[in-house]
């Protein structure tokens, strides 16, 4: 049982703030002091564990000895015990295990220690308090705050997030987590809408593009939609009343935003950027951002204004290899790649992230293989003094046109989404024509267009958005987008036959980027 956060209970705003935001002060300098710190600990810590020994080749380096000492790791290195969920070989007895789905069905395991798992959840509080504030120091999550949350339930990290976040801070979320546990992903969400219809909404945590699909479908379906029992209730028809006086008021149908005034919205994933606009039209308030993984929890947020995101020092050791290094690490499978520290990146740079995990955790100098840019090293408009980045992509999620333009997924779906027409969903990824290099394009629309006329928005969006690919236009005078249009209803076709084959819930849908040849073969199959 995990206690109450006396802090957060106390109801002092500025001492809330202080402990959970408080890193935003921090000047670079600081910054760096608390991780050299934390890191010299963490060394401490797991270097006489079997698997600290392994990794670290039965030394004992000084922080400054690290990056030189211990080698780039990956999931490979310790799969052989990971994997097994091997307790023996750990530096410490975990307090529990979280899993991602990892690449092609295969999953992974990463075990968290008792502090570690402590200091995440002060993380959860961060990005929860900074989604609703409108400004530095504003606290709006209380006790009892309302909470719907559409995410995998344990083991994945966000389900063991969640059920820690409603012992520690008193959160309440809808539909109880005992009982979304139970049910289909599917069944979760639309139950948790049913019961929001009553309960009122503080926070909305959900995927952006599950967002904007249920405001798409409640904008439909209030167009002539008759009412069940279930929405007899009087708080029901209170709610869906006032939605449908504040619609008349504009002329326009039912949104999300008519029923409920969440005051943040959290939202993760590479089309948390692309779908911000629409998620605000349904929602009435913009996204906020944060990058969460398996491995390293919340490792950066953005702030209240909602633009860039910001590195939180106290879970993992950061480091960051350079886009030409890791290209050289692509190549060349024995090249280990060079890394800099957070003081030494550069604006407009592209870096693979490298984590040091703190508290004992066994994941020592590990290549995440997500691949993020460095936009500004500094917040003016909100007084942060650290350098700010985005993120781009998974690095094996990357498709190059002939070595030229590198496109990642964010930039191709953000060219779809420019062209504005509706779509279901989409896959792409590089293949060859008559030995030419293409970027192949499968996409399901809900209008009629031919494949010709939307290559050429696709091709003159990419044009738009990616400077490399402007240039290769214009130098080899190319067009090497590839368009498949499928029949409507493909994807959905697709994701019921896999969750019969009963697929985790990750591998419901083909990748966007580079799917395999098996994923693309039953799509165009199941299009049928």
């Amino acid at each position: 049982m995990i206690d109450r956060d006396e802090v957060f209970m106390s109801g002092n705003h500025e001492v809330i703030w202080e402990k959970y935001c408080g890193f935003l002060d921090l000047s670079l300098q600081e910054f760096m002091e608390l991780q050299q710190d934390l890191l010299s600990q963490q060394i401490e810590q797991v270097s006489d564990s079997p698997l600290g020994k392994l990794i670290m080749k039965g030394q004992r380096p000084t922080p400054a000895e690290f990056r030189s000492t211990v080698p780039l790791t990956t999931y490979q290195d310790y799969k052989p015990y990971l994997s097994e969920r091997n307790e023996d070989v750990l530096a410490e007895k975990p307090f529990c295990w979280m899993r991602t789905s990892g690449r092609g069905g295969e999953p992974k395991w990463v075990p968290w220690t008792w502090q570690g798992y402590q200091v995440v959840l002060n993380h959860v509080m961060t990005i929860l308090l900074l989604a609703s504030a409108r400004r530095k120091g504003d606290v709006n999550i209380r006790p009892d705050t309302r909470a719907i949350a559409n995410m995998p339930p344990r083991p994945y990290t966000v389900g063991h997030l969640a059920f820690g976040a409603v012992q520690r801070f008193g959160l309440q979320i809808v539909p109880p987590l005992e009982l979304a546990e139970t049910m289909e992903f599917r069944d979760r969400i639309r139950q948790g809408f049913k019961m929001a219809l009553r309960t009122g909404i503080d926070i909305a945590f959900s995927i952006a593009s599950v967002l904007v699909k249920l405001g798409e479908g409640l904008s439909q379906e209030s167009k002539g939609a008759q009412l069940s029992k279930s929405f007899l209730h009087p708080a029901v028809l209170f709610r869906l009343g006032r939605a449908k006086v504040r619609a008349m008021a504009e002329k326009r149908t039912i949104l999300p935003k008519d029923l409920w005034t969440p005051k943040g919205i959290l939202c993760g994933g590479t089309d948390a950027s692309i779908y911000k606009e629409k998620v605000a039209h349904y929602w009435g308030s913009t996204p906020h951002e944060h990058f969460g993984c398996t491995e390293a929890g919340i490792p950066a947020t953005q702030t209240w204004n909602k633009k860039w995101m910001t590195f939180i020092p106290t879970l993992a050791f950061y480091e960051f290899i350079p886009e030409e290094e890791w290209l050289k690490s692509r190549n060349d499978k024995n090249y280990q790649p060079k890394t800099v520290l957070l003081d030494e990146v550069k604006v407009d740079m592209r870096y693979e992230l490298v984590i040091t995990q703190f508290y004992g955790m066994p994941l020592l100098r590990y290549r995440m293989g997500d691949l993020i840019k460095i936009v500004s090293l500094a917040d003016d408009e909100t007084g942060v003094k650290l350098p700010q980045m985005v993120f781009q992509s998974r690095i094996d999620d990357i498709i190059d046109i002939g070595g030229f333009p590198r496109l990642d997924e964010k930039t191709i779906w953000q060219a779809i989404n420019n062209i504005g027409l509706d779509y279901e969903d989409w896959s792409a990824r590089k293949e060859y024509d008559k030995s030419e290099p293409i970027l192949r394009l499968y996409l399901e629309l809900k209008q009629d267009m031919s494949s010709k006329q939307v290559e050429q928005l696709i091709h003159d969006q990419l044009k738009s958005i990616s400077s490399d690919y402007d240039d290769m236009d214009k130098m080899l005078q190319i067009q090497p987008v590839r368009v498949v249009l499928l029949p409507r209803g493909s994807f959905k076709h697709y994701m019921e036959e896999r969750q019969k084959a009963g697929a985790d819930l990750a591998h419901l849908k083909p990748h966007h980027m580079n799917a395999s040849d098996s994923e693309i073969k039953d799509l165009l199959y199941l299009s049928r």
